[in-house]
């Protein structure tokens, strides 16, 4: 946290659907939770608190507020047959009885929830406490754009895009204001968002195609290479992975190398932050 602090993201968030949240004791999420706002000092701090129960999320949330946490990121509970109507519900349910601010993250590939456009708008227009929206429904691009247009004109949540950042370049070029991701080069992140902001299109496609290989690479499932990525930042001691996931295979490692050597030539220090258009 102190790291991406220092190369200039404007918000942490922990505990979201891709970590390993889902294999922490009750007791390992109020420490992580409590850790990482006082690591953040004065930066704001989301924490995922999706359950499968409602009462249960309402809970999370209750304490993760208490914890000192900005905001809260929850997904819909998976139902037996989809039902829009319990979803809403959900959402109405939990904005009742919680003070925080809500990011709806809309990641149906790990929640097994697909939320259409409409609903979501609808959710944006009936629950205020709702700020923002983490796009993660692919094919992200066109699903943003659907919600943004069906924001104009009334109440809009931020729009931020996860997934690694795989589809960032064509997420912003519809309407993301921004990421919400884990990756462990954030520098790249920023400075794709700041080349966007800009207007300066033609280098943020290049940064975007020349880092894209990396991103690619982070992005395959689990956490394993992210780990292992973070670890030769200086960032983690160890690369491994709570059961019952896996860590790192020595042939992977060995791609992980080269694609490392090939990103950034001639022997940079990845436990510093980089100048990425520079590298």
């Amino acid at each position: 946290i102190a790291f991406n602090r220092a190369v200039g993201v404007q918000g942490i968030t922990v505990l979201g659907l891709l970590g390993e949240s889902n294999r922490l004791t009750d007791a390992d999420r109020a420490r992580l939770i409590s850790t990482a706002v006082a690591a953040a000092e004065g930066l704001p701090v989301i924490a995922g608190t999706s359950h499968t129960g409602t009462q249960a999320t309402i809970e999370l949330s209750l304490q993760a507020a208490d914890l000192g946490v900005s905001a809260v990121m929850i997904t819909p509970s998976q139902q037996p047959v989809p039902n829009d109507k319990a979803v809403l519900d959900y959402y109405h349910r939990i904005a009742e009885k919680i003070s925080l601010p809500i990011v709806l993250q809309d990641h149906p590939a790990i929640s097994q929830v697909h939320l259409p456009a409409d609903l979501i708008l609808r959710l944006v227009r009936e629950i205020e406490s709702i700020v923002c929206i983490k796009a993660e429904a692919v094919p992200s691009p066109s699903k943003i754009g659907a919600l943004v247009q069906g924001m104009e004109g009334g109440r809009r949540a931020s729009l931020l895009t996860g997934l690694g950042g795989l589809y960032g370049l064509f997420d912003l070029e519809r309407g993301s204001d921004g990421f919400n991701t884990g990756f462990a080069f954030p520098e790249i992140l920023l400075a794709l968002l700041a080349a966007h902001r800009a207007g300066r299109h033609e280098e943020a496609r290049a940064l975007f195609t020349r880092y894209l290989p990396l991103i690619v690479f982070e992005q395959q499932p689990g956490v394993a290479i992210r780990k292992e990525i973070m670890r030769r930042r200086g960032l983690l001691t160890s690369h491994r992975v709570r059961h019952p996931g896996g860590s790192i295979d020595p042939a992977t490692t060995a791609q992980l190398e080269r694609l490392l050597d090939a990103t950034f030539p001639g022997g940079v220090d990845l436990t510093q932050p980089l100048d990425v258009t520079a590298c």
